[in-house]
């Protein structure tokens, strides 16, 4: 089989089988390019179809049972490709994962890369806290998008802080980004200039709802119910909002990524000033808040 029929046929099975997508690939064909490349060793860069301009010699039948062998593991655990593979890529830039952490696909990466909020921020920001930090990924963007900037990566989870720690050193930025331990901002000190956040925010019903893929992930990182609120995903929201204005500077801001969830984030926060921001996914699913705008806001 050639390197081409080897990701129709992994496609095909992937799509038979009803596997879900959404952790770096949203159809079966791109998710069967990367099995198969990653499989052979091959770069993800690699051309394929129409693309290929070179010949190329039937894949080896060793090579072709590695292939079968990751995507029957990709159908019968149904563990999203990025922990079999142990790779993410955010932006371009290469991430190690496994089941320790959230496969990272924040909205929040295209942000930093692409300048949409440089405006907000000012000469004096020198301080970055990527809250709820996971393996690490849009910390260390952070630092490279922002060289004179000094980054601090928290999360609660001491299993998901070893991964963020093998991404750091991994990108040589150990100068430039700690990482601590913190349930919210409970044990982080100092304040910001800049927070990102990409919390845990699904409603009771999604969560109720969610495929396998998903679930194998650390729920901590996905479920936003955990503090025995009404089920609207906002818990963790609350209790950041509620001591964000002690840890953001004057002109500070804080970048959220809420999902699909705007309809209960407004419903849990009238009357809040927030700016919202557009990515890739539409115009609902980042948000920036001012300290300005934090200090004006009364809650309900």
């Amino acid at each position: 089989m050639t390197l081409d029929d080897l990701v129709a046929h992994a496609a095909a099975q992937l799509t038979q089988a009803g596997v879900s997508f959404g952790h770096g690939t949203t159809n079966a064909h791109d998710e069967a390019a990367w099995l198969v490349l990653h499989a052979l060793g091959l770069p993800l860069d690699t051309p394929l179809g129409a693309d290929d301009t070179h010949t190329r010699p039937p894949v080896a039948s060793e090579g072709a049972a590695r292939v079968q062998a990751l995507v029957d593991t990709r159908i019968r655990t149904r563990k999203p490709a990025a922990y079999l593979t142990q790779e993410a890529w955010l932006q371009g830039v290469p991430f190690y994962v496994d089941e320790r952490a959230i496969v990272p696909r924040s909205l929040i990466a295209e942000l930093l890369v692409d300048g949409s909020i440089d405006f907000w921020l000012t000469e004096s920001t020198h301080h970055v806290l990527d809250l709820c930090t996971g393996n690490g990924s849009l910390a260390v963007l952070a630092a490279m998008v922002y060289p004179e900037v000094q980054v601090t990566g928290a999360d609660i989870s001491p299993d998901a802080l070893a991964v963020a720690r093998i991404n750091v050193d991994k990108h040589r930025l150990s100068e430039r980004v700690r990482l601590l331990e913190s349930d919210g901002l409970q044990s982080v000190p100092g304040t910001y200039d800049l927070v990102l956040c990409n919390p845990p925010y699904v409603n009771a019903r999604s969560m109720a709802a969610l495929p396998p893929e998903y679930r194998a992930e650390p729920l901590i990182a996905l479920d936003g119910n955990q503090a025995g609120g009404v089920g609207d995903g906002m818990d963790f929201i609350r209790a950041l909002l509620r001591g964000l204005s002690a840890k953001l500077s004057t002109d500070g801001v804080l970048v959220l990524e809420i999902g699909n969830e705007r309809a209960f984030f407004e419903a849990a926060f009238p009357g809040l000033e927030v700016i919202w921001l557009e990515t890739s996914a539409g115009e609902d699913q980042v948000l920036l808040l001012t300290h300005d705008a934090l200090l004006r806001y009364t809650p309900t």
